[in-house]
């Protein structure tokens, strides 16, 4: 919504190739509330008849709605009152430590992005540098002690490959390959091969997986077979202990019992394209009803890819496939009308792929805590409605009260120019991005269909140890810190399996519950403080000595 603004439209300047005055939409309270309404509640219909393939069949983890479960559970538990009471203990003092360490971690994280443990090169300056640290961050530690083995082990192989070995190949090539005088975000340099082949990878790695659901799921209509389907990504642990079992069993009848009809879900998609369709161009001309209706036709699919890629590392890269959808609308409907198009687009896309797996995400809390998927539905629906009146509400007080935007203000908006030179960028059309990126998309694309394939074919004792293409991909845009963090997740969980298993299984969820909610809770008082513009006190930075 900035990025269409007059102010940014200046502050980028007219004589900007391919910055039109004609590409400009300022922010009104009317129309933000419009397009709030028509496209928030599709990303809710877009995955919900996938819900059961997704927590029980495939056993994503889900780690914050897993955390989140845990937490309730453990002030509600009626069974095992001893265990239960050790296991909130538990809980409690490592939320207390995790929420402790981030409120010191705050003192020294001084104004800006380059300053405390967040940035502590504890690999090196060189390391550092390739994004290889350790940043401190309870959250990602406890992600990798409830995430199995093989998906920490996946972010790291992707991260060592991307960081260790890819970009810092692609960076010899500056001034060949692309223009070596180029903004890190900027996609006709390093932050095009990103972007584009991390975006590759989960695409072929989830567009694989959703051809394997549709294939599965046909087979068992022609051959009107009863039996569920299994399709585990990871094979959990076998317990011998009954309770165990019979809580799963519960927990997959309460889940599959009070269903939401594939039909409801459906044909309440197909509504609200269709009045999304009819509407949206009313809002931006230039996103042409056609291809609002191409967004509503490939939206599911991305949105699955991005859903299914959340329950295995608990990223969510909804703003990736936005820059995507905006990169291709830009480009279709050229230098007339393609930037707002393109930033359009954009919207509808990062609001249908994080909506669904938001839901995703929730449906596996309410999967371990015995909630009612259908009252957990309604639930999203209301809490939607409130979402779409409210944050523009919000974002319109700041508009008014704040120069939102200025270069000089409090609030600078700088993803408002990014993405606008992004829409820009993307009027060029794929002529635009650097030399071999393509070529690089193509070969990572087949690769993720390839190690997948591999997983399906091999003996199970070899596929247990085939990388996930998925986990793998996310490092690529985001950083190898967080892998180093799951790693570290990941390595006191095998440590701890040989050590006492008993333990493990009794404790690991609450130490991790712990972490990932300490660390959230704590982004509560850092918001107030930012409000009201506290800084930190301190500046950690560390340099070279020479």
């Amino acid at each position: 919504m900035l990025s269409m603004d007059q102010r940014t439209y200046e502050l980028i300047g007219a004589d900007y190739p391919g910055n039109r005055e004609e590409d400009v939409k300022n922010p009104s309270l009317s129309w933000m509330i419009g397009f709030m309404f028509v496209v928030s509640f599709l990303g809710l219909f877009s995955l919900v008849a996938l819900r059961k393939v997704m927590v029980i069949d495939y056993k994503l983890t889900y780690p914050s709605g897993t955390a989140t479960a845990l937490l309730i559970n453990s002030f509600h538990t009626n069974t095992g009152a001893e265990l239960a009471e050790k296991q909130v203990r538990c809980l409690g003092k490592y939320l207390s430590i995790s929420f402790f360490w981030s409120c010191f971690k705050w003192f020294f994280s001084g104004v800006g992005d380059s300053c405390g443990f967040d940035n502590f090169p504890s690999l090196g300056l060189a390391a550092f540098k390739n994004t290889f640290y350790f940043d401190f961050s309870p959250t990602y530690v406890g992600c990798g002690l409830i995430c199995p083995h093989i998906v920490n082990c996946s972010v790291l192989l992707g991260a060592i490959i991307s960081w260790g070995f890819l970009w810092p190949f692609i960076t010899t090539k500056a001034g060949d390959w692309y223009p070596d005088n180029l903004g890190s975000n900027d996609f006709k340099g390093l932050y095009g091969y990103k972007v584009f082949i991390a975006i590759s990878l989960i695409l072929g790695d989830g567009l694989y997986n959703l051809i394997k659901i549709v294939v599965i799921t046909a087979k068992e209509i022609l051959n009107a077979r009863s039996k569920q389907t299994s399709l585990p990504l990871v094979t959990p642990h076998q317990d011998d202990e009954s309770s165990k079992l019979l809580e799963e069993k519960l927990q997959n009848e309460t889940f599959v019992k009070d269903s939401i009809p594939s039909w409801f879900a459906a044909s309440g998609y197909i509504c609200l394209a269709a009045i999304s369709t009819a509407t949206i161009p009313n809002i931006f001309p230039q996103m042409k009803w056609y291809l609002v209706l191409a967004c509503y036709i490939f939206a599911p699919a991305l949105a699955f890819c991005n859903s299914y890629g959340t329950g295995l590392t608990d990223w969510s890269l909804a703003s990736t496939y936005g820059k995507i959808g905006l990169f291709i609308f830009a480009s279709i409907v050229g230098s007339k009308g393609g930037v707002i198009a393109g930033l359009a687009a954009c919207g509808v896309m990062m609001s249908i792929v994080s909506t669904a797996a938001d839901l995703m995400q929730d449906f596996k809390t309410g999967y371990l805590t015995l909630s009612s998927p259908r009252s957990m539905f309604v639930s999203q629906l209301i809490g939607t409605a409130l979402g779409c009146i409210i944050a523009p509400l919000t974002f319109w007080l700041y508009w008014t009260a704040f120069d939102i935007g200025s270069p000089d203000g409090v609030y600078k908006a700088p993803y408002a120019v990014i993405y606008r030179e992004m829409a820009i960028l993307g009027v060029e059309g794929f002529s635009a991005l650097p030399k071999h990126c393509l070529e690089l998309c193509c070969v990572f694309f087949v690769a993720a269909l390839i190690i997948n394939l591999l997983r399906d074919v091999t003996p199970k004792n070899v596929s247990q140890f085939t990388p996930i293409p998925m986990a793998m991909a996310i490092p690529f845009y985001i950083g190898a810190y967080f892998a180093i963090d799951m790693f570290i997740g990941t390595v006191i969980l095998f440590v701890w399996e040989r050590l006492n298993q008993k333990e493990l299984e009794d404790y690991a969820g609450a130490v991790a519950s712990g972490l990932i909610c300490g660390d959230g809770i704590w982004t509560v008082p850092s918001a107030i403080l930012s409000i009201f513009r506290i800084d930190p006190p301190i500046c950690m930075y560390f340099a070279s000595s020479s």
